[in-house]
């Protein structure tokens, strides 16, 4: 089921249930903001060690995060839930809500199963809280039918990414998807911002830089630029981006690998109807090329009834076995290298991505504090509705921004 914010007391109920009679001890109460099919995944865990996810979907990602607060104060939490890396995580820390993970990081970096970089995400005070269900980086969906139909290659440069556009533009066609609100407001600006610079696009996570300097300011212009073209979808369309693809009416879409299964879900198939393509440097005289890189934390309630289920179902599927069926199920790259990757497409990029031209930064959702997150997807989806100078938008991300440094 997908679930609302109409829905918030039917999801409380179930997950007030966690640790009761009426559940079977070995069925750990899930709850996420995730779409992916976490049933099926399910009868690998059952099978392997005999626990059983019962999920409970979320659609709005305000209704899940309130939900998931509201369960914390109820002392009604689920076994296990998903969440965010970054500062989303650090509030929940510093208020002792969910159970550390250092124990299991240790051992599965130890066993190799995981690299020390990817703990560093979920290292807060030299300890570690939460695990990985998935670690993606960035890449550029592409539609290979209309690329195909159209004649075009696969963009390597700004340039020849933005020639592409321009075909598509003459065809009818939009070039890139974007959405306003939460959670996919950001995406653009974090495209353009690291691309035209990295350090410039770190320095705003850490307060280093203001979202009204310059450099900033010519970021939002290329966006305006770029609206300006038609290169983008609807950003207030309620048509997902999968749907748009497949019904070939827009052509590129930028998100982390875990979309591929997202794709799956609309009968769109790796290598025959979408690959994929690291997202070009708009500035080309930047000497690397910065990769996004996300990861879905799944997390324990230190006070749940099922945390130690919890914690037994997050250190298995850490494990070779769980990760290699998540990305035969997914179809992602999965973060185990002991694992096997189940696409060939992703198998590529994974080879691509080990050149040393290519840095990675954390996801802009992850990486802005929460409150600079907050302000940023309202005033970007404010900007892509109604375009026009940057500058009152900016103003806007930079006072809540002003104002939280001044506390940290």
């Amino acid at each position: 089921m997908v679930l609302g914010a109409a829905a918030l007391m039917t999801v409380a109920t179930v997950a007030g249930c966690a640790g009761s009679t009426s559940a079977s001890s070995s069925d750990l109460q899930f709850v996420t903001d995730k779409s992916w099919d976490f049933e099926k995944f399910s009868a690998v865990s059952k099978d392997d060690i005999d626990v059983s996810l019962d999920p409970a979907y979320y659609a709005d990602q305000n209704a899940f995060q309130a939900f998931i607060k509201q369960s914390f104060r109820s002392n009604k939490a689920p076994g296990l839930f998903t969440w965010h890396t970054g500062s989303s995580l650090e509030d929940l820390v510093s208020e002792g809500l969910v159970a550390e993970t250092t124990d299991i990081w240790e051992k599965a970096v130890a066993d190799g199963n995981i690299s020390e970089s990817v703990k560093d995400l979920y290292t807060i005070d030299g300890k570690q809280y939460c695990t990985p269900i998935s670690v993606d980086d960035w890449v550029m969906y592409y539609d290979k039918r209309t690329f195909s139909e159209l004649g075009l290659e696969v963009p390597t440069t700004w340039d020849e990414m933005t020639a592409v556009a321009d075909t598509l533009v003459d065809a009818g066609i939009a070039p890139f998807w974007n959405s306003g609100g939460n959670p996919w407001a950001f995406v653009w600006f974090q495209i353009l911002t690291a691309g035209t610079d990295v350090e410039l696009y770190n320095d705003l996570m850490s307060g280093d830089a203001k979202f009204t300097d310059p450099e900033v300011v010519e970021v939002m212009n290329v966006w305006l630029d770029m609206k300006e073209k038609g290169y983008f979808s609807d950003p207030g369309s309620k048509t997902p981006g999968e749907t748009q693809i497949k019904d070939q009416e827009v052509a590129m879409i930028p998100f982390g690998t875990w979309y591929a299964s997202t794709l799956d879900t609309v009968g769109l198939e790796s290598g025959t109807d979408w690959g994929v393509f690291p997202i070009p440097n708009v500035n080309p005289d930047q000497e690397v090329t910065p990769v996004a890189i996300e990861t879905a934390p799944a997390c324990v309630p230190e006070k749940s009834a099922q945390r130690e289920l919890g914690l037994e179902y997050s250190e298995w599927w850490m494990g070779t076995e769980a990760q290699t069926a998540w990305s035969e199920q997914q179809g992602n790259l999965p973060f185990n290298p002991n694992a096997t990757a189940a696409t060939e497409e992703f198998q590529k990029i994974g080879e691509e991505y080990t050149d040393p031209k290519y840095t990675f930064y954390l996801r802009y959702y992850e990486a802005a504090p929460a409150p600079i997150l907050t302000s940023s997807l309202d005033e970007f989806t404010g900007f892509m509705t109604n375009p026009g100078d940057p500058m009152p938008y900016l103003e806007g991300i930079q006072k809540v921004a002003d104002e939280y440094w001044s506390e940290h």
